[in-house]
């Protein structure tokens, strides 16, 4: 009740000191403000004084601000005192838990471990992949969602929290642990290596702090080690530190070259970013990987690097996410995070791609970019797009992804077939020598037949909707064999599924078992052995007349 007092009375007097402020200027748009936040204020008052049952303050007022910032961009976000730590692990990466991925089971309506990361506590207390999560601090955690158990598995470093969990298929498997909380930081670099053919390769997953010192000693190593080209790959990098992707391209060109700037309302929002030290390798070939979820400063380093024509972008165009946040601190131990400039390459693009100033937020306008218009230029005159995000000099064929693997990757199946084999196995093969056998497959193929499983296939669909309308133009009857023919052939038949997308399924079944031995890193190795993209990269990197001919403009 205090805290809801307090709120109203820290509400009135911010409203009322406003209405002073803007009382003093007689500008048209500070009048337009003050008559609305008066208005605001009053409907306030009303509903305090008048509505039948008591409204609940905190929750009003709260929806109201995230009712206002909803109408800018989904960036712009506050934070109320209970979530100032979520805020804190985004940017910073960190946080204090357990340290495991858990995910939701319908068959037990339990939330069981994914993943324990390995070194951290959950891993240190016993817990294993396929654990189903009984209790918490005694606290039954039947029908309870994800978000939630995840909440309750988080708190303060040091703290303490008993666990009870059941391990199927393994006697006596009731577990009873204690686990102390610890700060949970996760590497930003989780994988680097040296392929044979003198080819470094380094994984960086998010830009938080230290990132760059990370990249730094990977490719240190890597060149001890004999590298001679080197692959970063971003994808799925969301960003994070601005500061360290500036550090990051600061590897590759010379000191006190520019690498982002900003651009906003105030003038401490418009800033130059050039780097600060001095390069580890001006020379080095490199490619930069980038997808669709490439985003923030994942394409402030792709976008430098081929602006500044220092290396090639490989993969898909990047998410486009070119507006910068800064984190405002507000009354009662609250925080506003808000977006108060935006990102441009070196060459004058912006990064953003959806300008939530004019776009209706419908499919057909998302592609709004913020680039002023006009052509764009890397460093030796190469044109490049201004789309929004950054548009890869070699744009690869997306490899689609079919219903089957999409259902059976998010299937508890698949996660069941792997908790079984790993209890029934104790060791696999090396993760370089570990591949799904004929005999494992058919296991796996047996598994889902028993299970009855079922997936959404666009085929049936598609047949589906040709039905709806041969029946609207009058035709159904004349074709009702032919439908009845197609409708045979296209039915459900995990015997063939199985044997037409052999490879990706074992590819699929190989990433799932690896990662309950190897854990993490495991699970990467497994997934570069057959990862396209980088072969794709180490055949242009061994081209070097291909290599050089990317990065030059073409002849008029």
């Amino acid at each position: 009740m205090k805290k809801s007092r307090r709120c109203i009375v820290g509400f009135l007097l911010f409203s009322a000191v406003c209405l002073v402020l803007m009382s003093f200027k007689g500008d048209k748009r500070n009048s337009f403000i003050a008559k609305n936040l008066d208005l605001f204020h009053s409907v306030f008052r009303e509903l305090e004084m008048m509505y039948v049952d008591t409204i609940d303050v905190d929750r009003t007022i709260e929806s109201a601000i995230h009712g206002m910032l909803s109408n800018l961009d989904p960036y712009t976000v506050f934070y109320p005192e209970d979530e100032d730590e979520d805020l804190r692990m985004m940017m910073t990466g960190k946080y204090a838990g357990v340290g495991a991925v858990v995910r939701y089971h319908a068959k037990h309506d339990r939330v069981v471990v994914v993943e324990p990361y390995e070194g951290m506590p959950a891993f240190g207390a016993g817990l294993r992949a396929g654990d189903i999560l009984l209790s918490i601090d005694g606290e039954d955690l039947k029908g309870w969602p994800v978000d939630k158990v995840s909440e309750k598995l988080r708190g303060e470093s040091g703290t303490t929290l008993l666990v009870r969990a059941k391990r199927e298929g393994v006697a006596d498997s009731l577990l009873e642990v204690k686990i102390t909380r610890a700060n949970i930081a996760l590497p930003s670099v989780p994988y680097y290596t040296m392929f044979a053919d003198s080819v470094g390769y380094i994984i960086l997953n998010s830009f938080t702090e230290n990132c760059a010192r990370d990249v730094r000693l990977s490719l240190v190593d890597l060149k001890n080690r004999g590298a001679k080209k080197l692959i970063l790959d971003l994808r799925g990098n969301g960003g994070g530190s601005l500061a360290e992707a500036v550090d990051i391209v600061g590897l590759f060109v010379p000191k006190g070259t520019q690498v982002v700037s900003t651009r906003g309302k105030l003038s401490q929002a418009s800033q130059t970013f050039k780097t600060q030290r001095e390069p580890l390798d001006l020379t080095i070939p490199l490619v930069v990987l980038v997808d669709g979820q490439s985003a923030s400063a994942s394409e402030i380093v792709a976008g430098a690097i081929q602006d500044l024509d220092r290396g090639v972008v490989m993969g898909w165009r990047t998410f486009g996410k070119g507006l910068v946040q800064s984190v405002r601190e507000l009354p009662y131990n609250s925080s506003l995070k808000i977006t108060t400039s935006k990102y441009y390459t070196p060459s004058g693009r912006c990064v953003q791609k959806i300008d939530y100033s004019k776009a209706v937020r419908s499919k057909g306008e998302e592609d709004k970019t913020e680039s002023a218009p006009g052509e764009f230029y890397t460093l030796s005159g190469r044109p490049v797009k201004a789309a929004g995000g950054i548009t890869p000099d070699v744009v690869l064929k997306e490899l689609a992804v079919p219903n089957l693997l999409f259902y059976l990757a998010n299937s508890d199946i698949l996660f069941d077939f792997a908790t079984d084999y790993a209890h029934s196995h104790p060791t696999i093969a090396p993760v370089d020598d570990f591949v799904v056998n004929d005999s494992l497959y058919a296991a796996f193929k047996e598994a889902v037949k028993a299970s009855d499983f079922k997936y959404d296939r666009q085929s049936e669909k598609a047949l589906a909707a040709l039905k709806e309308v041969a029946a609207f133009e009058g035709y159904l009857d004349e074709a009702s064999e032919t439908f009845a023919l197609l409708e045979k052939q296209l039915s459900h038949d995990i015997d063939r599924d199985f044997e037409y997308f052999d490879q990706r399924i074992r590819e699929l079944l190989a990433d799932e078992l690896v990662s309950r031995y190897y854990y993490q890193r495991g699970a990467i190795i497994q997934a570069v052995k057959s990862d396209s993209t980088v072969f794709c990269a180490r055949d242009l990197l061994a081209d070097s007349v291909a290599y050089r001919a990317m990065l030059v403009p073409a002849a008029k």
